[in-house]
């Protein structure tokens, strides 16, 4: 799955709106997850019916008020909302947890083509290993809740990662030492980035 966005952002849709760009932050949200793709918008009629009922689908498979450990599931928007406001409208009505692409991408286009997408509301179901499983959802997840989830868990054959070997406990341990230095150090560098590019798109004008 972390092949179909290699090279790519996806944005989480909190409040500080995170990058998932990285190969590694890739892998960690995408890996051994049944992916959904959402192709919607804020003011399509069909969409603002539908998109509570998903809302609600996601989650109840993900949070833990409602299961005692998320499930592996992982959502991302493809807008086809107007404009990049009217996308930011909408998203702050949903689940924090879900990631979108930025609006000015192209590759929204390009999967819009790959899945044949010609209408919204529709929702793509992919395996871990990017293979359809279902090439729209609406329908199903309208009608059987979240007991669709349990086909689309079986048919990606996904790997149960509750329990864990003996070594990957000590590789976690070693890694937690120094992974929020890691990621400290990196969104600093991403702030700096940042910063330079916005200098070289508006710099100080002189009198």
């Amino acid at each position: 799955m972390v092949s179909l966005f290699t090279g790519k952002i996806l944005i989480t849709n909190n409040k500080d709106c995170d990058e998932v760009d990285t190969e590694r932050e890739l892998s960690q949200r995408l890996d051994n997850k049944v992916m959904l793709l959402y192709f919607g918008s804020g003011e399509c009629p069909r969409c603002q019916e539908f998109s509570p009922v998903l809302k609600d689908f996601f989650v109840r498979l993900t949070d833990e008020f409602y299961v005692e450990r998320a499930s592996q599931l992982v959502l991302v928007y493809v807008s086809q909302d107007e404009t990049e406001e009217k996308q930011e409208k909408f998203l702050k009505t949903m689940p924090k947890r879900w990631l979108f692409l930025p609006f000015q991408d192209e590759f929204k286009r390009e999967l819009k083509l790959r899945f044949a997408v010609s209408d919204t509301p529709v929702v793509v179901v992919l395996k871990p290993s990017g293979e359809v499983i279902a090439g729209n959802a609406v329908e199903e997840i309208r009608c059987l809740g979240t007991a669709c989830f349990r086909n689309w868990q079986e048919a990606a054959e996904l790997v149960d990662r509750s329990f864990l070997l003996a070594e990957d406990f000590d590789d976690l341990a070693k890694r937690s030492i120094t992974d929020p230095i890691h990621r400290l150090k990196y969104k600093l560098d991403k702030k700096t980035r940042k910063k330079e590019r916005e200098e070289v798109l508006c710099p100080d004008m002189e009198l």
